[in-house]
C-alpha cells in the first residue's frame, strides 16, 4: 500500500479521502463496525455534541455542505452518526476500510523505508506512510474502584454503549462520573429511572446549552454563507464560529460585567468563553465568573445541601472541560434523583448488589460508568509503535508526550498523528484541526515525492523547541490548576501536565505554515532506499 490510515472518525475519514484523491493506494483500519469514531461507540442517552453543528462538520466539500441539512444547532449522536454515514456513502469510503479490526503493532523498517502494521486478525500491511487518526478520545477508562467484576446487575459504560435500547423504567440506577458525559446521562436518565443515584466526586461547571431546531430559512442562510464561515473559522482561535474577544474582564464596570454574564447565560452555548479575553489568565476575573455560575446553581437547585455539593470549588472555571446542559441542575429537583457526595461519603467498593460507601450500601439494578478516556495519548500507546533503531513510542513518551506541531515525532519517520498531543487537540474544533493537519501532511508528502525524498521526521531541535513553547504557554494558563483528563489526572500513573497548544487554532496554523516554509531547518529528510535487487 501507499498509505495506512488508522481510525474511522472524522479525521480518519478525511485522511482516507484526501490520500485517495492524491492517487494513493490507501488501506484504513477501524476497530468499530462502521465509520463514526467516538460517535459510533457513544450511544448513551443524551449523547450530544457541545460544538455547534456548523462547527462540527466538514468544510472541505461545498457539495456535502449543500446536500446535508442539520436539524438542530447542537446535533445529537444519532444525527452526527447519520452525517458520518452520509459522507462515507457520498465519498465511497468504506471500500478502503478493514472494520472490526485493531492494529496490534506498527513497526518501521529502515531497510525498506516502510511501516509494517499487524492487525489482530493476523493481517500484515506495509506502506511508506502511516497516518494515526486515532483521535484524542478513543480508549475508555474504568474508575479505579475495587470490585467492578463483582456486580451482578447490568453494568454499562457510556463509551461503549449497547446498540439496542436500554430501559430504565422502575430501575434503581447508579452513575459514576460527572463530566460532560455524566451530565448528559443524568439529565436523560433522571427523568426515566425509578431512582437515580449520582455518585459525584468532583462537580463540573456546566452552562445552559439553549439548543434549538434549525428552521428551513436559517438552514438556507447557513448554506449561502458556509464559505465565509469556514474562512472565519480558519482565523478564529477556537477553529470554530464561537465569538472571541480582546476585552479583558476588568475593562468593564461591575454592573456592565454582570449584564454581559446574564446575557451569556440567557444566550447559552459557549458564549461565556467569548465574553472576556482573560478568563484563563486572570484568577480574580475567573473567580468572579465562577461565583456568578455558582449563584445560578443555588437559584436553580431547591435543596440547599445538594446545591452546595453541586457548586464546583477549588479549581478555576473552564479549567475543566466547559460542559453544556439542558436542565441538568433542574434534574436534582426531581424526587427520584439523589446526589451522593463521595467527598463526604467515599466509595469503598462495588459489590454484587451495588455500591458500598463509607456510610453503607446502595443497591442497584443498573450501574453506569461515565468515567471518560485515557485521553490524548491513550490510543497511540494502546499498541506497539516502534520507530527508527527499535525505539518505541512508549519509551519516548514515558515522561509525557513529545511531538512537533502536535502530529510528527522525532525518531519515527513518515508517522503522522493528526489532532495529536501537543497540538490544539481538545482546546479547539477537532474537525477543523483534523482537516488542517491532514492537508498539511498531504502537502508535505507531495513535496517529498516531487523532490525525490522518501522519509521525513522533525529534527531533535525542532521538537525540543516546540515542546519548550507548549510548556511555557501552559505555565501562563489556569487550565493547569485543575486535575482533569486535559492534564492526565484521570489515569493512575500517567505523567501529569498540560501538553496541549493553548495559543489558539489561528496561531497554530501560522506556526505550521512557517514550519513548512523552513523545511531544511525543521526536518530531516532521507533519500530513497536502494534495494538489493537494484
Amino acid at each position: 500500500m501507499d498509505v495506512i490510515v488508522v481510525g474511522a472518525g472524522f479525521g480518519g475519514m478525511y485522511a482516507t479521502y484526501k490520500f485517495r484523491e492524491m492517487g494513493k493506494n490507501v488501506v484504513s483500519i477501524e476497530a468499530g463496525g462502521d465509520v463514526g469514531g467516538v460517535w459510533y461507540w457513544n450511544r448513551y442517552p443524551g449523547a450530544r455534541c457541545d460544538l455547534m453543528s456548523v462547527d462540527y462538520s466538514y468544510g472541505f466539500s461545498p457539495e456535502i455542505e449543500q446536500e446535508w441539512t442539520w436539524s438542530e444547532q447542537f446535533a445529537g449522536q444519532p444525527e452526527i452518526l447519520a452525517y458520518a454515514n452520509f459522507v462515507a456513502d457520498k465519498l465511497d469510503l468504506r471500500k478502503h476500510y478493514l472494520f472490526n479490526t485493531r492494529v496490534v503493532s506498527a513497526v518501521w523498517n529502515e531497510a525498506t523505508k516502510v511501516w509494517r502494521a499487524t492487525t489482530d486478525k493476523g493481517e500484515v500491511l506495509e506502506a511508506p506512510y502511516c497516518i494515526m487518526t486515532t483521535g484524542p478520545l478513543s480508549i475508555p477508562k474504568d474508575p479505579d474502584i475495587p470490585g467492578i467484576d463483582k456486580f451482578k446487575g447490568l453494568l454499562l459504560r457510556a463509551q461503549t454503549w449497547p446498540h439496542e435500547p436500554v430501559s430504565f423504567e422502575g430501575k434503581r440506577v447508579g452513575l459514576i462520573g460527572t463530566g460532560s458525559t455524566g451530565i448528559q446521562v443524568v439529565q436523560e436518565v433522571g427523568r426515566k429511572a425509578g431512582e437515580l443515584f449520582v455518585f459525584q466526586r468532583t462537580p463540573s461547571f456546566t452552562l445552559p446549552m439553549r439548543n434549538h431546531v434549525i428552521d428551513a430559512d436559517y438552514a438556507a442562510e447557513m448554506k449561502r454563507n458556509y464559505r465565509a464561515m469556514r474562512e472565519a473559522m480558519r482565523n478564529n482561535p477556537t477553529g470554530g464560529t464561537r465569538p472571541a474577544t480582546t476585552r479583558p474582564y476588568f475593562s468593564l464596570p461591575p454592573q456592565q460585567r454582570q449584564q454581559v454574564m446574564e446575557h451569556a447565560w440567557i444566550n447559552g452555548g459557549h458564549t461565556f468563553l467569548g465574553s472576556f479575553s482573560d478568563l484563563m489568565t486572570n484568577e480574580e476575573a475567573n473567580e468572579q465568573v465562577a461565583d456568578f455560575v455558582r449563584d445560578k446553581i443555588g437559584q436553580i437547585v431547591k435543596d440547599p445541601k445538594t446545591a452546595e455539593a453541586l457548586k464546583p470549588r477549588g479549581y478555576p472555571i473552564f479549567a475543566r472541560r466547559p460542559c453544556l446542559d439542558t436542565e441538568y441542575y433542574e434534574t436534582y429537583n426531581l424526587p427520584n434523583v439523589r446526589l451522593v457526595n463521595v467527598k463526604e461519603d467515599p466509595i469503598v467498593e462495588i459489590t454484587e448488589k451495588g455500591i458500598r460507601t463509607k456510610s453503607g450500601e446502595t443497591e442497584l439494578d443498573i450501574l453506569i460508568f461515565a468515567t471518560g478516556y485515557d485521553a490524548l495519548t491513550g490510543a497511540l500507546l494502546a499498541f506497539d509503535v516502534v520507530g527508527r533503531d527499535g525505539r518505541t513510542l512508549k519509551d519516548k513518551w514515558k515522561s509525557g508526550p513529545r511531538s512537533y506541531l502536535g502530529f510528527m515525532l522525532e525518531g519515527f519517520p513518515n508517522l503522522f498523528a493528526p489532532s495529536g498531543p501537543n497540538g490544539p487537540a481538545a482546546l479547539a474544533n477537532l474537525i477543523t484541526i483534523a482537516e488542517h493537519d491532514v492537508d498539511w501532511i498531504a502537502d508535505m508528502i507531495s513535496w517529498m515525492e516531487t523532490n525525490g525524498v522518501s522519509t521525513v521526521e522533525p529534527t531533535v531541535e525542532a521538537e525540543e523547541g516546540w515542546m519548550r513553547m507548549v510548556l511555557a504557554m501552559a505555565e501562563k494558563s489556569l487550565i493547569r490548576k485543575a486535575n482533569t483528563w486535559w492534564v492526565g489526572a484521570n489515569v493512575k500513573g500517567k505523567p501529569q501536565g498540560l501538553t496541549m497548544f493553548i495559543g489558539g487554532f489561528a496561531k497554530y496554523r501560522e506556526l505550521c505554515e512557517a514550519a513548512a516554509q523552513n523545511r531544511k531547518a525543521n526536518f530531516v529528510f532521507d533519500r530513497p532506499a536502494v534495494t538489493a535487487a537494484a
